[in-house]
């Protein structure tokens, strides 16, 4: 079943949003070459409980950090530990929080120094599906208008899309309905209306599809050792199109 969200938890899941983006900057600048991702979390977790929120992430299911740490070909859910970044590394970072019942959640990749051009493509190309994927967050629309505009863009790119992992509703639980895919024919699943909020988050690969599960049972990659990048907003589909509530 699909919750619509009144005007008042648009409000709430508002201010959830903005720590989300308040987060994300300070990891922004705290990205380098020699950080360790264990420190990226612990800066994460001090910063979000300083709002007033607390780690979505942590201990969800069992996750020990309260970000998610992606170096280069791992795709998401990678955890957070003595791992020092170098120069030339690409990071995701997938963030949550709760607060006062209300979830958001965001991710994006950075590049850790000078990156390979090959690198910053894919980057750039993963931003830019999510944000087509966002601009048809809009009512009247289909869910899987989402999903076309993510995949048409980045094959059209020469990258491919991740099928084992999805997006998602969110509001007072991290995981609601529906399942956002970042792949399919326009035109089908769910009418979108107004009050639906949707985690969209396009996870893309510079080779093939096909991802692998690392023996901790968390940490997702490429099957093919290419690199990938993940980037994700919460939205709201309001009268008057899109609100993206994980933006400052």
């Amino acid at each position: 079943m699909i919750l619509l969200k009144s005007e008042q938890e648009l409000g709430y899941l508002r201010e959830a949003g903005r720590i989300v983006a308040e987060s994300r900057r300070v990891l922004e600048d705290a990205v380098r070459p020699g950080v360790t991702t264990a420190e990226l979390d612990e800066l994460a977790e001090k910063f979000i409980r300083s709002r007033g929120a607390q780690p979505a992430f942590k201990g969800y299911r069992g996750f020990p950090g309260s970000i998610c740490t992606s170096v280069n070909d791992e795709v998401v859910h990678g955890i957070p530990g003595p791992r020092g970044l170098k120069a030339g590394d690409i990071i995701s970072i997938d963030l949550g929080v709760v607060y006062r019942g209300y979830y958001g959640d965001a991710a994006f990749t950075l590049p850790v120094g000078e990156v390979s051009p090959e690198a910053r493509r894919l980057l750039q190309v993963t931003e830019e599906a999510l944000w087509r994927g966002i601009e048809q967050a809009r009512p009247h629309r289909r869910l899987s208008d989402i999903s076309w505009a993510v995949q048409s863009y980045v094959e059209a790119n020469g990258f491919s899309v991740v099928r084992d992992y999805v997006g998602h509703g969110i509001g007072v639980s991290m995981h609601e309905e529906p399942q956002v895919p970042n792949f399919g024919p326009p035109g089908l699943g769910p009418e979108l209306v107004p009050g639906m909020t949707l985690a969209i988050e396009p996870m893309v690969n510079q080779g093939g599809p096909e991802v692998v599960l690392d023996p901790d049972q968390w940490t997702v990659r490429t099957r093919d050792g290419g690199l990938s990048a993940h980037f994700e907003h919460t939205v709201a589909v309001t009268p008057r199109g899109p609100w993206v509530l994980t933006l400052l």
